[in-house]
């Protein structure tokens, strides 16, 4: 089975084929997406081909199903989108890169045209009363990219920071209140907790929901960059109050996931771990560290960030196109 699009459905340009994914095409796709990251000025959100790989094998998806691409004649691949089901089949995220020299030969449109046909797959297997929609982001910076996605129909929803530090100095140590204490990170008797406290910390995030402990092995341990020794974890007696999970991305040090369970905040310890974190990349040779935010994160996380001397680097829009409306998803709990 195919995905690919007729010419009555996409302007796609004559010279140019819009096919399915196949897994020999996995270093060419990673090539591209670098390129794309690379004219918009940040490469930090690149992936390598590892991680592409391992993205690939996230539950339910099926790169020859739910990815295309774009070839030129001589097999250049210049445009690739894919599409992932995050939620019961109605919160679907998309995903899509075009080669900034093929910007105006009709590769946007047959992308996200082959994503919403996709999604309609999905519309008949999600509950028959909730509302249903892809979510998709581009770079602030990417003019045409945002043309595209309002000529079909979607709509800015959200923004999204990528925020770093290049650190001139070694950073302050971490001051922790009395009776808290940062400890190793030991897989096989945190791994739990860790998730239990993921699952706590982002339930009031905007489009957050809580994952099994199945998933946070795949997104976590899994991952290609997993470096546990640069996990940092902050536990009150047996309880663990926050975390800030670290790894090199990019040849640069990345802070991807950091919370405070609720039950814990305003104490200062997201700052602790921000140091902590920055003062263990710093002890191992890396002074630029980065991170991605939501930019009216409820929690204020953007002022933590700033305040430890962090920027923001780049922007994202985060777009939506409703396919079937209905309840919306049910919202984040604030307890």
């Amino acid at each position: 089975m195919t995905n690919q699009l007729s010419s009555k459905e996409t302007p796609l340009d004559a010279s140019l084929i819009l096919r399915s994914v196949r897994w020999d095409n996995l270093n060419a796709i990673a090539q591209l997406i670098y390129t794309v990251c690379e004219a918009d000025g940040d490469i930090s959100v690149a992936v390598t081909p590892e991680d592409l790989a391992n993205s690939w094998k996230h539950a339910g998806f099926n790169p020859e199903l739910d990815a295309w691409l774009v070839e030129t004649r001589d097999g250049q691949v210049v445009g690739y989108a894919e599409l992932l089901d995050v939620k019961d089949h109605y919160h679907l995220s998309g995903d899509l890169y075009v080669h900034p020299k093929y910007i105006e030969h009709g590769i946007h449109t047959a992308l996200l045209r082959a994503i919403e046909i996709r999604g309609g797959e999905h519309v008949r297997q999600a509950p028959a009363d909730l509302r249903v929609f892809i979510r998709a982001a581009t770079d602030h910076k990417d003019e045409p990219g945002k043309t595209y996605f309002t000529q079909e129909s979607y709509t800015p929803v959200r923004y999204f920071w990528r925020m770093g530090i290049e650190l001139e100095a070694a950073p302050p140590a971490p001051i922790l209140p009395a009776g808290f204490e940062l400890r190793p990170f030991v897989k096989e008797q945190h791994a739990e907790a860790i998730w239990q406290a993921r699952n706590k910390a982002f339930q009031s995030h905007w489009g957050s929901h809580p994952i099994s402990f199945a998933e946070f092995t795949y997104y976590y341990f899994d991952a290609p960059e997993y470096e546990p020794d640069l996990w940092a974890v902050i536990w009150d007696g047996s309880e663990v109050a926050g975390f800030s999970i670290n790894h090199y991305r990019m040849e640069i040090g990345w802070i991807r996931t950091l919370g405070v369970r609720p039950a814990w905040r305003k104490q200062s310890l997201g700052l602790a771990l921000l140091q902590y974190s920055f003062g263990e990349f710093y002890r191992r040779g890396t002074k630029n560290i980065g991170l991605g935010v939501d930019a009216s994160n409820p929690t204020g996380a953007t002022r933590l960030y700033q305040k430890a001397g962090m920027q923001v680097v780049s922007e994202f829009i985060q777009f939506e196109k409703e396919l079937r409306p209905g309840i919306a998803e049910p919202e984040p709990s604030q307890s």
